[in-house]
């Protein structure tokens, strides 16, 4: 199952990630596809959707580097690196989706700036003195 579902998201992530289209992406998502973000917001289908064409989209020109594509069961984690065009900021995200009947049923998804990462090391420091 993991190897099916790790295929799954690698073609998915693939047409998206080669054209920036997110047609490519919508038919790999269920009708009741939910996204979760790390702020305990969520977003359903097509604004998940929406979302992902004004961040990917073919004028914006992000470029993707998919790291690492790791599966265990119905769930698949894409470790990724993202940037903006120069001089945009670059970020780094984790996405943890979970397939279902060979879909992609739930996402969720850490986006860590890169600018911000060893400030981000430090966050327990406070609770300490």
């Amino acid at each position: 199952m993991s190897t099916a579902n790790k295929s799954i998201v690698q073609r998915a992530l693939g047409g998206l990630v080669a054209t920036g289209d997110v047609d490519a992406l919508a038919a790999f998502l269920s009708d009741d596809f939910v996204h979760h973000r790390t702020d305990s917001t969520t977003s359903t289908r097509a604004e998940w959707l929406a979302a992902v064409g004004a961040a990917l989209g073919p004028t914006t020109g992000m470029r993707v580097e998919i790291l690492h594509l790791l599966a265990d069961g119905d769930h698949v984690v894409v470790h990724s690196r993202r940037r903006l065009p120069d001089p945009g900021p670059e970020i780094v995200v984790v996405d943890i989706l979970r397939i279902a009947d060979g879909l992609i049923a739930e996402a969720w998804e850490i986006i860590e700036p890169v600018a911000q990462a060893s400030a981000n090391m430090t966050w327990w420091e406070s609770t300490h003195h």
